[in-house]
């Protein structure tokens, strides 16, 4: 249910920011409101304070809120508190974002290698990542993992390319072991 509900709150903010044209203003205020909210976990206890009056958070939330970040953005925070959607907040301020970030075509991706990346190859490997994929940004993250041997991963949303060197002994082992010396 509470994915449900980040969808569709999500895409009720994504809508409204594309249609008003504020897909900017959103792909900037929503970082913003994600780290206040991380920052601030007394917050979120406050929220879910059961003897504190709904009321009362509501303009707990307003006070925070209101005048810091558009006004439709603010409207949509208070209205998942009213509906007792607060907990999903984070949730569904990352589905939103996501959807403002696919329209802006701005990707996602992750590359994970057996050693640290120079700037030359990151670059190389940024220019290739975007010359096969429709997005003009991409924002990745760069990761080292050793057991990878050599090579690396590379993951775009669900998909992966495992050209990592662990994974091919890994198949090589497979098929070794496969043959028949009998």
């Amino acid at each position: 249910m509470a994915k449900l509900a980040a969808k569709v709150y999500g895409e009720a903010l994504f809508g409204a920011a594309a249609d008003d044209g504020k897909a900017d203003v959103l792909l900037k205020e929503i970082p913003m409101v994600q780290k206040a909210l991380a920052e601030n976990p007394e917050l979120s206890a406050v929220m879910d304070h059961p003897k504190i009056l709904k009321e009362e958070k509501m303009q707990l939330l307003e006070t925070i809120f209101r005048g810091k970040i558009s006004d439709e953005f603010c409207g949509l925070i208070l209205l998942a508190a009213e509906k007792d959607r607060y907990q999903e907040l984070p949730a569904i301020l990352e589905d939103a974002l996501d959807r403002i970030k696919e329209y802006k075509k701005i990707g996602k991706a992750s590359v994970t290698s057996a050693a640290p990346l120079s700037d030359v190859w990151k670059e190389k490997i940024q220019k290739k990542l975007l010359s096969v994929t429709d997005y003009e940004i991409l924002e990745i993250s760069w990761n080292i993992d050793p057991s990878l041997l050599g090579g690396m991963v590379v993951q775009m949303g669900d998909r992966v390319v495992d050209g990592s060197l662990k994974r091919k002994l890994e198949g090589m082992t497979r098929e070794l072991n496969q043959i028949s010396l009998g």
